[in-house]
């Protein structure tokens, strides 16, 4: 069993930055993909960005490309995202997830808790 904790969300103003993390552990087995997600009030849960094991050609949704960057430390079993210039509109929980594959397919096999992020005009 793999278990992923996310840490890192808040409350901010629009155009500030948050730095998301997400830490596995428990039963990983190489390689690994890691994403996030995210679900807004109202709003379908949408993939956010990806990052596969190797960390080469990460994945982004139009709405955080040039904004968010997704990251991986290997070594410690993280998977971060940065994000600049918020707006109100990326308010959202945002979940990591896991897949036990080099890339993240379209229904990743582990989830986190979930991290909130609001962002106020």
């Amino acid at each position: 069993q793999v278990q992923l904790v996310e840490s890192g969300g808040g409350s901010v103003q629009a155009g500030a930055s948050l730095r998301l993390s997400c830490g596995a552990s428990g039963r990983t087995f190489s390689p690994y993909a890691m994403g996030w997600f995210r679900q807004g009030p109202g709003k379908e849960r949408e993939l956010v960005a990806a990052i596969s094991w190797s960390g080469g050609n990460p994945y982004y949704a139009d709405s955080v490309k040039g904004r968010f960057t997704i990251s991986r430390d290997n070594a410690k079993n993280t998977v971060y995202l940065q994000m600049n210039s918020l707006k109100p509109e990326d308010t959202a929980v945002y979940s990591c997830a896991l897949d036990p594959h080099f890339v993240l397919t379209t229904s990743p096999r582990y989830w986190g808790q979930g991290t909130q992020v609001t962002v106020s005009s």
